[in-house]
């Protein structure tokens, strides 16, 4: 049996790789290759492309994480021949045809919404109070403040882009529901989860859970590495899921 070694972690909106910082070293622990994309997050198709170039870049077969909106970005990026499956964080899943803002119009707004702000261009950004008290409120002050410095712009064209593909429905998916967010509704995300047929973990965490509980998300993960059995080509031939 050759399992996955290769994980790909896929940033969200409002952040940049270093979201993944406590968990990277936890799967380095366990042998396995670890890549944080840096995605420009200026269109969804750009996402995509940033995140294939380094799906690519792997020396055989991809686990494939995706945060938040990076969820919507490893849905069309699964497509991908090297990636053997998806796991989704406190994330969109997108069906073919989806958009980010069409799918919570069906449960209450998240009280995260109201601390977005626009800047130059279509942009946007969280404010210090968004990410104080919608984003991780329930990180120490020093990892909050980390996480306001580096946030990174996010085109709003991304909440109306419709998703071409979803990969969700040929690839093995995992899911980590967070019961305490604000970002996205948390039962947006029970549903989603459901409706891809996702194995799922739920924490009572924010909308950040691998910041949170790094240590039961990397578990997952890990599990999740593990129970994918791949050919030489790279492509999934069981998984648990």
């Amino acid at each position: 049996m050759t399992t996955v070694k290769n994980i790909v972690l896929v940033h969200g909106a409002w952040a940049d790789g270093s979201s993944w910082s406590k968990l990277i070293p936890l799967l380095q622990a366990k042998g396995l290759h670890v890549v944080a994309v840096q995605n420009p997050l200026s269109s969804i198709a750009d996402d995509v492309a940033s995140t294939n170039r380094i799906i690519n870049a792997q020396d055989g077969p991809v686990l494939l994480v995706g945060h938040s909106y990076g969820g919507a970005v490893i849905t069309e990026a699964g497509n991908n021949a090297k990636v053997a499956g998806l796991v989704y964080v406190a994330a969109f899943a997108p069906e073919a045809g989806e958009t980010l803002g069409g799918m919570g119009q069906k449960y209450p707004t998240p009280p995260g919404l109201s601390t977005i702000q626009p800047i130059d261009d279509g942009f946007l950004l969280l404010t210090q109070k968004g990410v104080v008290e919608n984003f991780g409120p329930d990180l120490a002050p020093d990892l909050q403040s980390l996480l306001f410095a580096t946030q990174k712009a996010t085109n709003g064209v991304v909440l109306g882009t419709p998703i071409k593909m979803a990969a969700w429905h040929t690839k093995p998916s995992w899911f980590v529901i967070a019961a305490n967010d604000r970002m996205i509704a948390p039962d947006q995300e029970k549903d989603t989860a459901k409706r891809m047929g996702a194995k799922t973990l739920t924490l009572p965490t924010s909308h950040l859970p691998m910041l949170a509980q790094p240590e039961k998300v990397a578990e997952f993960v890990i599990e999740a590495a593990a129970s994918l059995d791949t050919n030489p080509a790279g492509m999934p031939k069981a998984a648990v899921a």
